[in-house]
């Protein structure tokens, strides 16, 4: 089914109230493998409750929690997660009250055999003293919604990296981690039901894409931060092929003035499962 044009451009939420606790950080941090030391407290912080830190990729599960692409009749068996991005203007606290601000950007049309790319904007501001927290911004493939006549999707340049890269960190998934990771708020069940992800086309579940999302962002806080994740500002990537729970997640780094190029690679498999990748570090 074509998408409407001005009615999916006209879709917002506004002031739609969230809370989050410290259970809830502690879940999302173990869902991306932090604290399998218990004696290492540089991963302990992020999962016990004594000086907990909100670790902040995090914040990109506040999008499990508006409907806003529901609202626009698309054809969910064909939508997946394309890109993420996020941009923190403070450090994520430990629980919080927030209110999200979520809107449709871009809606660009790749054919009627290619579908469509949404672009959807989030801002979330803290309740207590409506301060901003972070904005996200993700990009969906509708692959069974294209055709509607609008706009092709503007040509970007691919982020060359013509060398060796001058940092490469990993980080190896367990078995079990998306079964944890889900419990963040991502109940799809190709992340759960071995049934369901062979009907899907994978010989069984993959691991959900913000789980590797957070993964390569580990990597980059343990690697360029100190493994203070305070000293990240923005985190930027595009997600180009799946990881199966238990394989190795490396991530190579490349500095380039004031950013952070990077992409991820499966070990096993010599596979880039994360590209484009773009980050500022303070």
């Amino acid at each position: 089914m074509a998408i409407n044009y001005e009615e999916i451009m006209s879709l917002e939420e506004k002031n739609l109230e969230l809370s989050y606790s410290q259970r809830d950080s502690i879940i999302y941090s173990l869902g991306i493998g932090l604290g399998k030391d218990p004696m290492d407290t540089t991963e302990l912080k992020y999962v016990y409750e004594n000086g907990l830190i909100a670790f902040p990729s995090m914040a990109t599960n506040f999008q499990y929690k508006s409907p806003l692409l529901l609202k626009a009749k698309l054809n969910m068996l064909m939508v997946v997660h394309g890109e993420q991005g996020i941009t923190l203007h403070q450090p994520m606290p430990s629980n919080a009250d927030v209110f999200l601000d979520t809107r449709v950007i871009n809606c660009f049309d790749r054919g009627e055999s290619k579908g469509a790319i949404i672009e959807t904007e989030t801002k979330v501001r803290l309740k207590k003293d409506d301060s901003p927290l972070c904005t996200l911004i993700s990009k969906t493939f509708a692959r069974g919604d294209g055709g509607f006549g609008g706009e092709d999707v503007p040509a970007s340049t691919p982020i060359e990296l013509d060398s060796n890269p001058d940092i490469i960190h990993e980080v190896t998934t367990t078995e079990d981690q998306a079964l944890i990771f889900r419990l963040s708020g991502d109940s799809n069940p190709l992340h759960s039901d071995p049934n369901f992800a062979k009907m899907a086309g994978y010989p069984k579940p993959i691991l959900h894409g913000l789980c590797s999302y957070g993964v390569a962002c580990r990597s980059i806080v343990e690697a360029l931060c100190e493994k203070d994740s305070k000293k990240l500002k923005k985190f930027n990537v595009r997600f180009s092929s799946p990881v199966f729970p238990g394989e190795t997640i490396v991530t190579e780094m490349w500095k380039k003035d004031d950013e952070i190029h990077f992409q991820s690679k499966v070990k096993e498999r010599d596979k880039v499962v994360l590209k484009n990748g773009v980050c500022e570090i303070l």
